[in-house]
């Protein structure tokens, strides 16, 4: 656990960030686009994504701290460098990372109108947030802060690894409007979080000491699956692979969304994503501590007929005021659920595209619109908008711009490219394409790529 919180404090310095898909999203009728949208629209028969490479994402970011802040080639002392970046960070930063990697994923018409997926995908999914009020006082001492209340809410994390089983439907019920849902087991190889702590720390002027402290109403909790089995911590990487699919704590999840033409131009799109929980029964070990304390250091008096331990009766009344106690008490988690909402507006050139019942579609090569994005996570909701461009270079090569602002950037373009070769069909996107040119420098970075094979 030690090794733990020391990667959680490193974490808060070094921000990691999974952006939202926005590149993606209810782009080129790509087959992963039914991931964000189950509800999107589809125009062929069936589609099988390559095992291991039809679906792959990860992403870097930061809001505030890149690496050339602390490790730039200056005459500013390091030290002096890392001191001024930790006293710019408010306790509402927060680091935030997502990975996915899609293992199998595919699906097949069951009538004209009704389009059904499946597939299982492995996710990292994690967050901590700056824990300002502790880094202050392990960094700069409580002496130049007395009377002031260190919030122990600042401790506040949440670690998940597992994978997801799902399958969905999406139903066109007429031309103007496509509704879908999707299914998803979740199977958790590990969970490590720590939410709705309590408490705080004081320090002010002592009557017979310097100081006098007070810890009050303390209540956190430390809560893990799968990190520790048999009392040994868990370190084979392959244990929580093999969990992933149908092996740990097992959960249930929901996705649903719809598309809707306004007009044969103008088209709104929303979907709900990860509306789920998973109970945690196998392998925790939690972790709690409960109670206030009051400490007004030692007052050492000599007596040769009387040794007191001090130190000793300190460690005791410590333990019997503010207990730590380890359970394997069954818990629940929930998934960030996400929400995505969307406007395009489609103009230009007027073609048709071939869809799966052998007819023609009507299409605009060219479209622009607005998207809002947002996951629920345990301070706030996280936001991002973003503007986008859609362009059809022809039937078969589809390219997408977006511009996004969220809480790491107010410049952020990203772009995507989607290519037809016979049944094969490769996509690739990248996000803040301006910072490649110097990634030291670069607030977030993001790339997604996959391969699939789609008939007509």
């Amino acid at each position: 656990m030690k090794k733990f919180l020391f990667f959680i404090l490193v974490l808060s310095v070094v921000k990691i960030s999974a952006q939202n898909k926005q590149v993606l999203y209810d782009f080129a009728e790509l087959p992963q686009t039914l991931l964000l949208n189950p509800g999107a629209e589809t125009n062929y028969k069936f589609h099988f994504g390559m095992p291991f490479l039809s679906g792959f994402s990860i992403a870097y970011g930061s809001s505030d701290v890149v690496l050339t802040d602390i490790f730039a080639l200056d005459n500013k002392n390091i030290k002096d460098k890392i001191s001024t970046m930790l006293n710019s960070l408010s306790s509402r930063y927060f680091v935030k990372f997502n990975s996915q990697i899609e293992i199998f994923n595919g699906g097949f018409r069951g009538d004209e109108n009704t389009y059904f997926s499946f597939g299982f995908y492995q996710e990292i999914d994690a967050i901590t947030y700056f824990p300002k009020d502790f880094i202050t006082l392990f960094n700069e001492g409580n002496n130049a802060y007395l009377n002031k209340n260190f919030s122990v809410s600042q401790i506040l994390y949440k670690l998940d690894v597992l994978g997801v089983l799902h399958a969905g439907v999406s139903k066109k019920i007429n031309d103007q409007l496509t509704l879908g849902g999707r299914v998803k087991i979740y199977s958790s190889a590990l969970n490590i979080e720590s939410t709705n702590n309590t408490g705080t720390i004081t320090t002010i002027l002592g009557t017979d000491n310097i100081y006098k402290h007070y810890l009050s109403t303390i209540n956190i909790n430390a809560r893990t699956s799968g990190l520790v089995v048999d009392d040994e911590y868990q370190e084979d990487p392959n244990a929580y692979l093999k969990n992933t699919f149908l092996g740990g704590n097992l959960g249930i999840g929901f996705d649903c969304g719809f598309t809707f033409h306004i007009n044969p131009q103008l088209e709104l799109s929303a979907s709900m994503l990860d509306l789920g929980f998973i109970n945690h029964t196998k392998d925790i070990k939690n972790t709690t501590a409960k109670g206030s304390f009051v400490f007004e250091g030692v007052e050492f008096l000599y007596d040769s007929n009387n040794q007191t331990n001090y130190w000793g009766e300190i460690d005791k009344n410590f333990k019997e005021q503010l207990p730590t106690e380890d359970n394997q008490e069954s818990y629940i988690s929930w998934r960030p659920a996400k929400l995505n909402a969307a406007l395009k507006y489609s103009f230009g050139e007027r073609r048709s595209k071939y869809c799966y019942d052998n007819t023609y579609k009507d299409f605009y090569t060219d479209a622009l619109g607005i998207q809002l994005y947002s996951v629920f996570r345990p301070l706030s909701p996280q936001l991002a908008l973003t503007g986008f461009y859609q362009k059809s270079i022809t039937n078969k090569i589809h390219t997408k711009v977006t511009y996004t602002i969220d809480d790491f950037s107010y410049a952020n373009i990203g772009a995507g490219l989607s290519a037809q070769f016979g049944k094969v069909n490769l996509y690739g996107m990248v996000d803040n394409i301006l910072e490649y040119s110097n990634l030291s420098a670069a607030n977030s970075l993001s790339l997604q790529v996959g391969i699939n094979l789609i008939f007509n």
